[in-house]
């Protein structure tokens, strides 16, 4: 997998949610910050070593939120 692709929203009691398009991982945090780095921790757990994706890219819903792509491999 070269890269995986994550939904952001604003959560309805502040912070944000993420959730994978096409795998099992979700997070939230309180700013976007901490979201980047739970989502690289999260992606990291998830797969095997050779199974994780280079890169995870970010398209946030209901906002104009601006993020990049944040490579997975730190």
């Amino acid at each position: 997998m070269t890269a995986i692709h994550f939904v952001i929203e604003e959560a309805p009691n502040g912070g944000y949610i993420a959730r994978a398009v096409g795998a099992d991982i979700f997070t939230e945090a309180d700013d976007l910050p901490m979201l980047r780095a739970r989502l690289r921790d999260a992606v990291l757990c998830h797969f095997n070593d050779g199974d994780k994706p280079a890169l995870i890219r970010l398209q946030c819903r209901g906002t104009q939120l601006s993020l990049r792509e944040v490579p997975a491999r730190p």
